[in-house]
């Protein structure tokens, strides 16, 4: 091969492979706007209000038969949560169990410190939501319970044994209700 040849042949492109096609772009994903929630199946509905209100019902039972109220306003939010919304944070036993718990423990501490009354229970409230995101076990009801021991001041040891035996029997009628409609509950315990 001549020198202008192998010129011509290294200035010459090769043949390329042709450049693959672009990827497709990907759909945005579609913004999900404000606005209710989806309507529920009717079955979902009828279980958890049926689950909900036996659950309600076993507590006035069982209050009337001890002669203690255990059906307190916050332990009615607690249910409706654990039978509406079985999948959030704040349905799951530790925060029910837990967050009640600690809350009342809060209410009974603000009440050893300042006595009885509106102040002390505007204060138990909100260091009852501190308490409970320091332990990781949020639940928005029990804040109440703390405000009902700081006004009422009941008695320890009773409150908090009732108490925690209804968050109990809240959590058992969660469990209930999942076996019924297949769904998981707790999404986990601690």
């Amino acid at each position: 091969m001549t020198t202008a040849a192998r010129t011509i042949e290294a200035t010459t492109p090769a043949p390329s492979t042709p450049a693959p096609a672009p990827a497709p772009a990907a759909a945005p994903a579609p913004v999900r706007r404000p606005g209710p929630p989806p309507r529920p199946r009717p079955l979902a509905v009828l279980v958890a209000t049926g689950t909900s209100t036996a659950a309600l019902l076993l507590l006035v039972a069982l209050g009337t038969v001890l002669h203690h109220p255990l059906l307190i306003p916050p332990l009615a939010a607690s249910m409706a949560l654990v039978a509406a919304s079985p999948d959030l944070p704040l349905s799951q036993p530790r925060s029910v169990v837990g967050g009640q718990l600690l809350s009342a423990l809060t209410g009974f501490a603000v009440l050893a410190v300042a006595g009885p009354g509106l102040w002390s229970a505007a204060v138990a409230g909100g260091l009852a939501l501190g308490a409970m995101m320091l332990a990781r076990a949020p639940h928005s009801p029990a804040a109440a319970t703390a405000v009902i021991v700081a006004l009422g001041s009941p008695p320890f040891w009773t409150f908090t044994g009732l108490l925690l035996a209804s968050c109990a029997l809240l959590v058992a009628a969660g469990l209930l209700m999942a076996k019924a409609t297949r769904r998981t509950y707790p999404v986990y315990w601690i």
